[in-house]
């Protein structure tokens, strides 16, 4: 196995760090991330609470490396996991160098982005930037309405419109986020861009092909877990096969009716989908096993969130 590559020949003004991306649900915080990363490192859904745990990316340039978490959505909890996820990201927030508020251009500032609001202002010394995101959804004069709410909303460090979709100030975001970053040699080696595991990976690849056309109350309900996750012994080496043997945990059987859908089609469909994802992750075709399981009411029961990694 070889040594991890980092980089000597970094300027003397070079800068690494933490960046920490929070917002409530669905404001476009995982579309951000890859878009910086300039590659897929967390799952994206229309669905809101898409993301429950922290996922790097690591964005490398001449003169710095962001380091970017992506967190779930801070909202105010009514389950069990929500209580633990808004503990995931308050635990994130205290360890990073500057923060990122997402606030979507097409929706006006509400309870919840005053909720995160609050919740920021009572961490210090850590700048926030504000970021109004979704621009290209959007009229020009909207998007000044949105920047105008946002300096009322609370004391930005910097405030940037951007459009993730679009790839418009996406440089501009980078930049500003990287003149918070402290002096520092690279954190991670060169090449890297997130130090999620596979397993983790390939979890959240099938939970997104899962999340797509469910009705709104499923993807609160939807836990994925890899149970396997091995090459075929009897391939040859140059036609390789990985066995891949996934459970789908929902919490009432009617549920589970929906994700296997009328006689299995709609389980083939999200197989189909999330294979052709993780066979480009692992660079190997994919025997791709998938399982739908009941765990009823696992959102609220504290032994089951524990066995679903939460």
């Amino acid at each position: 196995m070889t040594s991890p590559i980092f980089r000597t020949d970094v300027p003397e003004d070079y800068r690494a760090g933490f960046a920490c991306f929070v917002g409530r649900p669905n404001a476009g915080k995982s579309t951000l991330t890859n878009a910086l990363v300039g590659t897929k490192v967390a799952i994206t859904s229309s669905k809101p609470q898409t993301t429950r745990h922290t996922i790097r990316g690591i964005v490398h340039r001449q003169s710095h490396q962001l380091v970017l978490v992506d967190t779930p959505g801070l909202h105010r909890p009514r389950t069990l996991l929500g209580e633990r996820l808004n503990e995931l990201v308050m635990a994130t927030l205290a360890e990073v160098d500057a923060i990122g508020f997402c606030l979507p251009a097409d929706e006006k500032i509400g309870p919840g982005d005053r909720f995160i609001a609050q919740k920021l202002a009572g961490i210090a010394r850590t700048p926030v930037v504000g970021i109004v995101t979704k621009t290209d959804r959007v009229s020009r004069e909207r998007v000044a309405e949105a920047l105008l709410a946002a300096q009322e909303l609370m004391d930005f460090a910097a405030l940037v419109p951007v459009s993730a979709v679009a790839e418009e100030q996406v440089d501009v975001l980078e930049g500003v986020l990287a003149e918070q970053m402290p002096l520092s040699p690279p954190l991670y080696p060169e090449g890297e861009l997130t130090d999620e595991p596979e397993q983790r990976m390939v979890a959240e690849l099938v939970r997104e092909a899962a999340l797509e056309g469910v009705r709104d109350e499923l993807p609160h309900s939807l836990a994925v877990v890899v149970e396997e996750m091995l090459p075929r012994e009897d391939r040859p080496a140059d036609r390789p096969l990985w066995d891949v043997r996934v459970n789908v945990f929902v919490e009432r059987p009617s549920q589970k009716a929906i994700i296997i859908g009328r006689g299995g089609s709609r389980l083939r469909e999200i197989g189909s989908q999330a294979r052709t994802g993780i066979e480009a992750l692992l660079g190997t075709p994919v025997y791709l096993d998938l399982h739908v399981k009941v765990a009823k009411d696992w959102q609220r029961d504290p032994k089951q969130l524990g066995r679903l990694g939460f």
